[in-house]
């Protein structure tokens, strides 16, 4: 499979480094310098894009792959207020277009779980639920996309609640989700539901970006063939 990889930090590094052990092959890397470099590949050089880049420069790269009827998978986060508009692109152009705000296979399953919790505890409005991130000190994003994933997740479950807020928060209406930027912090995220008589947490640890560029990796490997918009609930099926 030939691969475009646009953005070449660490996320991007793993990603190459883990697609040559599997033998793909890498057409090109698009880095921040040379953005423009984007425009002179096509579809008939390229299989598949992932992009990691950032928040401002997603959006531009993913309708540029769209238009040129590349399948970009997007890991970037911190974009989805433009999501509407990408996926009116991508239904005009009969696109591929794969995102996810967190690869991880754990992550995931972190996902379904969280939403199974939260439909148990809303029956029990004693447990105040609030969510925290921890991550790098190099994160542009806050919160994380991941923590927006399952802040959406609670309060699908929780129809009292108007929102989330950036930071604690002692209102019933509004979920709290708590960011913290600490050294080299791969991520962490917590669901904490806590009673005045006891507390008990969901927690999940990345212990390296491994993880996350293997399923980058595995939903590249699944898009290409494919049109639409699609996320880690279709390619693990949960």
């Amino acid at each position: 499979m030939r691969i475009l990889l646009i953005g070449y930090g660490k996320m991007g590094q793993t990603i190459e480094r883990l697609a040559l052990a599997k033998g793909h092959s890498i057409v090109g890397t698009i880095t921040a310098e040379k953005a423009e470099d984007l425009a002179s590949f096509t579809a008939e050089q390229v299989d598949v894009a992932i992009e990691f880049t950032s928040p401002d420069a997603a959006v531009p790269n993913i309708l540029t792959c769209l238009e040129k009827r590349i399948p970009v998978v997007v890991g970037t986060t911190g974009w989805l207020n433009h999501l509407d508009q990408v996926k009116q692109q991508c239904t005009q152009a009969n696109g591929s277009l794969f995102y996810a705000s967190n690869f991880s296979v754990g992550v995931n399953l972190f996902f379904h779980f969280n939403e199974y919790v939260a439909q148990k505890m809303q029956q029990y409005p004693e447990f105040a639920v609030a969510v925290k991130e921890i991550h790098h000190v190099h994160k542009l994003d806050q919160p994380s996309g991941t923590a927006l994933s399952i802040a959406d997740g609670i309060l699908k479950h929780y129809p009292q609640k108007q929102g989330w807020i950036n930071g604690p928060t002692t209102e019933p209406e509004l979920l709290g989700v708590e960011s913290e930027r600490e050294g080299e912090v791969v991520g962490t995220h917590i669901v904490q539901y806590t009673s005045e008589n006891d507390t008990f947490e969901l927690q999940h640890i990345a212990h390296n970006r491994e993880g996350f560029a293997a399923g980058a990796l595995l939903a590249a490997e699944w898009l290409p063939g494919r049109q639409g918009v699609f996320g880690m609930t279709d390619l693990l099926q949960l």
